[in-house]
């Protein structure tokens, strides 16, 4: 399979991604395999169809297509997402989320919308939150005025972007906005979905790392207004506080 031709509506022209593309529809349909993509797709509920390619195997295969490329500017970037997230097979979004993942720090606050797209796009947490957390988060670090458009994230109606505001801090630790955190957590704290009420619970666990009794004092306080999934997820590494059951 060759992909030369201009990508789906919005993607930038790009020859570098016009390159990838070409490289990346060869190398990976030649290795894939049915027997294992059925599987695979069965485990990731059918959200996507699969070639059947392992991780370890799929991120070999990807040196192999990126050996001798430059490095992208963030049209590249945007280019080579957007096309890979048009294609159907999850492999190659996965590889459209490490590429991103590897030049996150080449890219503006600009591609901002361009990460919403893919987080609303096939959506599911194999993808988002890798987005989230090494891709928007990093956005939103490098620009701290992102956090504008994360405190409107965290009340939008798509339930993929409210995990991703809650997802956002996951690897600032000592730099996290730990008010804003709370305050994401308390309003959503009522949310019927399994995926939102897990997020709260995985960023608050991951902030207890940085500062368990922060943790602890903000349950503590908000006694009743999470789910019971969310306390034993937020709580799991560092035991109840003394006034929690």
């Amino acid at each position: 399979m060759t992909v030369t031709g201009a990508g789906p509506t919005g993607a930038p022209h790009s020859a570098l991604a016009d390159t990838v593309l070409e490289r990346l529809t060869a190398v990976y349909g030649d290795a894939a395999d049915p027997g294992r993509a059925a599987a695979m797709r069965a485990y990731m509920k059918d959200v996507a169809p699969f070639l059947g390619l392992p991780t370890p195997a799929r991120r070999a295969l990807s040196r192999t297509v990126l050996a001798g490329t430059p490095r992208p500017a963030e049209a590249d970037c945007a280019a080579i997402a957007l096309r890979c997230w048009a294609l159907p097979h999850r492999e190659y979004h996965y590889f459209a989320v490490d590429y991103l993942r590897r030049h996150a720090g080449r890219l503006s606050s600009a591609f901002l919308p361009v990460a919403r797209r893919l987080v609303t796009t096939v959506s599911w947490w194999d993808t988002v939150d890798l987005l989230a957390a090494h891709v928007i988060g990093a956005l939103v670090a490098a620009d701290p005025r992102l956090t504008a458009d994360m405190d409107e994230w965290i009340a939008d109606a798509d339930l993929w972007v409210v995990r991703t505001a809650l997802l956002h801090q996951l690897r600032y630790r000592e730099r996290t906005d730990a008010e804003r955190l709370f305050a994401y957590c308390l309003c959503q704290s009522g949310h019927a979905d399994f995926f939102v009420r897990k997020a709260i619970g995985w960023c608050l666990r991951e902030y207890a790392k940085t500062d368990p009794d922060a943790v602890r004092a903000f349950l503590a306080r908000e006694r009743g207004r999470f789910a019971p999934l969310t306390v034993r997820e937020a709580l799991r590494n560092i035991g109840a506080a003394p006034d929690l059951p």
